[in-house]
């Protein structure tokens, strides 16, 4: 038992008591303007990596390298929607949350509605078929007298066999 505990306590050692503890706050940008852009236009943005998170609220390292660019870009005198399109021209349109309605994003608006609506036609029919299939097959002999059974069976208040 005492091994076990000092195996336990060595791995605990091992693996880190150092991620218990907080650590530095990561640098902002140099004045309070610069980072409220940067967190506007960042949650306009998909992180490529977590691809359902915002790049403002990412850890990966490529949403920190694009956040680092999008400071770079806001020092530099580009506006929101310059650097919109620097992304866009990266990365394409599927870095935006609300990517533009184009030809080439058709299936990003419409394509979940499309498959809502075709999954739905498919169970509507499916669900058809079987109900004709199942009111079509008549019963055997022996299903009938089975059914007859336990309907004199119910109409009397007796339990069936």
């Amino acid at each position: 038992m005492k091994r076990l505990l000092l195996i336990v306590l060595l791995a605990m050692a091992g693996t880190g008591w150092h991620s218990l503890h907080a650590g530095e706050a990561r640098p902002l940008a140099a004045d309070e303007a610069t980072e409220q852009r940067l967190i506007a236009i960042a949650s306009e943005l998909r992180c490529l990596v977590c691809q359902n998170e915002s790049l403002s609220g990412s850890n990966a390292e490529l949403a920190n390298d694009l956040r680092r660019e999008i400071r770079g870009l806001i020092r530099d005198g580009r506006s929101d929607a310059e650097i919109m399109e620097f992304m866009v021209s990266r990365y394409g349109d599927f870095v935006r949350y609300r990517p533009p309605l184009k030809g080439s994003t058709l299936l990003l608006w419409f394509g979940p509605g499309l498959l809502f609506v075709t999954g739905l036609t498919s169970l509507v029919i499916y669900l058809r078929r079987r109900d004709r299939a199942i009111r079509n097959t008549p019963l055997t002999a022996a299903e009938q007298q089975r059914a007859e059974a336990l309907l004199q069976d119910r109409d009397s208040g007796q339990r069936p066999s």
